[in-house]
């Protein structure tokens, strides 16, 4: 069942430069391709991938840690990318790598155990593109101990 259906408009600009439109008050996001295909305008479609998984990441640990009445800004999250050949020799995104940083120590942070054991699982966009690609997820609080 469609609980909500998203659509997103893209034009082309030139070669492999587009304008992607999301609607409403948001805005035009030009996206390019990497020399030797396109001038690196914009963010490329494995750059927006990544990001897509990055945010979707953070916003359910904040929205997860805020449902407990916690703060834990500012949230940083950095992802990999491997981008490689496949069977078929084709390029393909092989791994992603998510390594998220709370803005605190963990010892500021109450029911954080709870929360690093089920925040990823509401994360929509991990969640579906985990299943075609393999996503490594590690978090660390503002001392450098690592979490998860």
């Amino acid at each position: 069942m469609t609980e909500k259906t998203i659509q997103i408009e893209l034009a082309q600009r030139h070669d492999y430069r587009f304008d992607v439109q999301f609607g409403g008050d948001a805005p035009v996001l030009t996206t390019d391709e990497p020399a030797p295909l396109g001038t690196g305008l914009g963010p490329s479609p494995v750059q927006l991938l990544s990001a897509a998984v990055g945010n979707c990441l953070s916003d359910s640990l904040l929205f997860a840690l805020r449902k407990f009445k916690q703060a834990p800004e500012p949230i940083r999250c950095q992802i990999t990318s491997e981008v490689g050949r496949n069977a078929d020799n084709r390029l393909r995104v092989l791994k992603m790598t998510a390594v998220m940083t709370l803005g605190v120590p963990a010892a500021q942070l109450e029911h954080l155990d709870r929360v690093l054991e089920s925040f990823e699982q509401y994360c929509t966009v991990t969640q579906s593109v985990g299943q075609g690609i393999p996503i490594e997820l590690q978090v660390f609080d503002a001392t450098g101990a690592r979490l998860k």
